[in-house]
């Protein structure tokens, strides 16, 4: 396996244009470029691992623990799965995990406002650190997001990235819950519209997306969502497009 990924996946991923588009957003943005390149490819390297990264705010470094982490930050920064321009100013992050995709979001724009949404304490506490200095542009609830409220049982595993509600990792705990209708309701109390809605949940973001109320899924105007393969359909009024395992929906009609 190249750097911990199965063959089927390699080969897989060869063919991607996006990926070779990442390749040279790596030798652009990474100042360890060589240093980050087998840490990526081949796994190499110790961790903790200050990652320097190049932003429109400046150099940055966020902490990564693993190499999963490395994927992470190459997937966001690099290859850009949650792409956006400038002009975002409302994201809401369903599953932050250690704060690498809202570090992202974050140094797009000094206007941009992230609400954030994880539930297991040790990734919790490595967000903080890595969004250090932003405090005043997030809003963190240490809770699970899904179709309603109440407490649940969510998995969990040493890379901290896998896991999620009813995921069968070996290792359970018993976290807070709230509906995705109740978060939508809270940001939209207090914005027009959210530009942005991100879910990385292992296995329910299908389930929270056809949970929203028709109303409030209006006023989003971009969704990313983590799944496997490309849904029969998207929602009304939204648009789709897949790649890398990100589901894309663009709203074709925002209600605000």
């Amino acid at each position: 396996m190249l750097g911990g990924r199965p063959p089927s996946m390699v080969a897989k991923e060869v063919l991607s244009r996006r990926n070779y588009a990442a390749l040279w957003r790596m030798w652009r943005l990474y100042p360890r470029f060589r240093e980050n390149l087998g840490r990526y490819f081949l796994g190499h390297g110790k961790y903790p691992y200050d990652c320097q990264v190049r932003t429109p705010a400046g150099l940055v470094a966020p902490t990564l623990y693993s190499t999963h982490d490395m994927w992470t930050m190459n997937e966001v920064f690099c290859r850009q799965d949650y792409a956006t321009d400038r002009g975002a100013k409302v994201v809401v992050d369903i599953g932050s995990n250690i704060g690498i995709s809202a570090l992202f979001f974050l140094t797009r724009s000094p206007s941009c406002h992230c609400w954030l949404f994880e539930p297991v304490p040790r990734n919790v506490e490595r967000l903080r650190r890595n969004l250090c200095g932003y405090e005043d542009r997030f809003e963190l609830r240490q809770v699970a997001v899904a179709e309603a409220g109440g407490r649940v049982q969510f998995g969990v595993e040493d890379s901290g990235r896998y896991g999620g509600i009813g995921v069968k990792t070996g290792r359970t705990m018993e976290v807070a819950c709230v509906g995705i209708n109740d978060v939508l309701e809270e940001v939209l109390d207090s914005a027009p519209a959210v530009d942005i809605l991100k879910i990385d949940t292992e296995g329910t973001e299908l389930d929270i997306i056809r949970a929203v109320r028709p109303e409030l899924l209006r006023r989003v105007r971009t969704a990313y969502l983590e799944v496997e393969r490309r849904p029969e359909s998207a929602p009304e009024p939204f648009a789709s497009a897949f790649r890398s395992q990100t589901w894309v929906l663009h709203n074709r009609a925002p209600s605000a």
